[in-house]
């Protein structure tokens, strides 16, 4: 079916083309549509990334997008869920639901605030906390928190974006936040960024580091890095070598699962690249996506 386009609200957040690659590229520092969807699996992925882009910017010439093909909250492992619906005030991060063999859930990081989405992620089970990788991310976190009843968890370097925060992580230390889940600091793209491990197997790295569908490993985002680039490489310098996961679920970037052992093995060798690199002006087309 023709007609599908972006439009020019498009910031260039890349979760669109995380979910649907080979329907949408960039071009001159936003996305487009490559071609048109050719059968029904390709127009459920065009669909995935319609609500998940913060924007709404990827619409159609004579139609609405079916809601029915709303997929989020959308599996990606049996103990993660996506939660799509991207906000603008988080410049369009990836959120997520981690959920507990208690049968509890956890919200890592925040999508788009509204009651009716917010009852849509309740249905997968009693969200417990509200856990925020760092300052960039924490818009709608005391919304969620409180819709739920659940704790907001943020670490004291970036306080000062949710200083009703019900949990404060301190100093560089791991701290467990939950039956296995710990919070890592990882100072760096922000003085409080923080990354969460659950069952050494997710690995919920903020904007600390991603997938890089360019390079084909991980990745740090140098080129925005706010706070310090050396912070960073100390921080993954300090850690690396204890973190173990088999899926990196990044806020920005694309996801990713690997076998533990060659998980553990790139996270060594990118804490020893970013050890190279230096400050350099903000700049996010330099982002390799």
């Amino acid at each position: 079916m023709d007609g599908w386009y972006v439009d020019d609200r498009c910031f260039n957040c890349d979760v669109a083309r995380q979910l649907a690659p080979e329907l949408i590229g960039e071009a001159d520092g936003r996305s487009h549509v490559l071609r048109q969807p050719r059968d029904e699996a390709e127009t459920r992925r065009l669909h995935a990334a319609v609500f998940a882009c913060p924007t709404r910017s990827i619409r159609h010439t004579s139609q609405q997008p079916d809601q029915r093909l709303d997929p989020f909250p959308m599996e990606l492992d049996s103990g993660v869920l996506f939660c799509g619906h991207n906000s603008q005030h988080t410049a369009g991060a990836n959120a997520y639901l981690l959920l507990r063999p208690s049968g509890t859930v956890m919200m890592v990081d925040t999508p788009r605030w509204s009651p009716a989405l917010a009852e849509r992620y309740a249905a997968s089970g009693p969200v417990t906390d509200v856990l925020l990788t760092h300052r960039d991310h924490a818009a709608h976190g005391r919304r969620y928190a409180d819709h739920f009843g659940a704790r907001l968890w943020i670490h004291e370097g970036d306080l000062d974006a949710a200083p009703d925060a019900d949990r404060v992580i301190r100093g560089v230390e791991p701290l467990e936040v939950g039956p296995g889940v710990t919070a890592h600091p990882l100072p760096g793209h922000t003085p409080g960024s923080v990354l969460y491990l659950a069952d050494d197997r997710y690995c919920f790295s903020g904007d600390s580091f991603y997938w890089s569908r360019t390079t084909g490993d991980l990745e740090v985002v140098d080129s925005v890095t706010w706070y310090s680039i050396e912070e960073l490489a100390a921080s993954l310098a300090r850690s690396a070598g204890r973190l173990r996961f088999e899926w990196v679920l990044p806020g920005h970037g694309d996801r990713r699962r690997l076998a533990a052992d060659e998980m553990s093995r790139r996270l060594i060798s990118l804490a020893r690249r970013t050890r190279l690199l230096r400050p350099r002006p903000i700049d996010f087309t330099a982002v390799r996506w």
